[in-house]
């Protein structure tokens, strides 16, 4: 008998995809100067509003209903890590729209100074590049022999998950991810959050 130590969770949800939604993302990231500058100074591969817009959910009120959705998963995951918060809330720190264009991809990395963090598939074309997670002990494997390619995802050093449209993931803030290439000819449009301990 053994038993799961130092668990590792990844929330899946579902929220409805709004009407127009895919629409007002890709108005902002063509009115978006600040936004297109960064990104292409930043090698992006397609726009992302992370470092010029922090007002969406004020901005558009499908970016408030979404948000509104989102914050309820997010309490319901907080419960299933068992945070003591001690008096204390989860509050939304950021909100970005990414619009990943052909060949785009995301560098693995993770999201420092927040608690949960997660994104939302508005549109989702196929091969349009799964979000890859990574063990995060996988610094310390050191002579571990490589996992054997049918293993089960919790025994895998890496773990893809291919998105949909209208899928919510959400995780600790601390796992390490990226995001495969896109290959698809048409982008992959999401919005990506954070939220910390207030």
């Amino acid at each position: 008998m053994s038993d799961a130590l130092f668990v590792t969770r990844l929330h899946r949800g579902r929220i409805s995809v709004a009407q127009d939604l895919e629409r007002t993302c890709l108005v902002l990231a063509a009115e978006d100067r600040a936004g297109q500058r960064w990104s292409r100074e930043h090698g992006y591969g397609g726009y992302t509003s992370y470092a010029s817009l922090n007002d969406l959910t004020r901005r558009a009120s499908v970016f408030e209903t979404l948000e509104k959705a989102i914050a309820k998963q997010v309490a319901v995951f907080a419960r299933e890590l068992q945070f003591d918060m001690a008096g204390r809330r989860l509050a939304l720190d950021s909100f970005w729209i990414n619009v990943m264009e052909k060949g785009a991809i995301h560098a693995p990395h993770i999201h420092p100074h927040s608690v949960i963090s997660g994104t939302y598939y508005v549109t989702v074309p196929p091969k349009s590049g799964a979000i890859r997670f990574e063990d995060p002990r996988l610094a310390m494997l050191m002579a571990a022999p490589p996992k054997k390619k049918n293993a089960r995802p919790e025994n895998r050093s890496f773990v893809d998950v291919e998105p949909k449209a209208g899928a919510l993931l959400l995780w600790e803030s601390w796992l390490r991810h990226g995001v495969e290439p896109n290959r698809a000819r048409t982008p992959r449009i999401s919005v990506s959050f954070n939220y910390r301990v207030d």
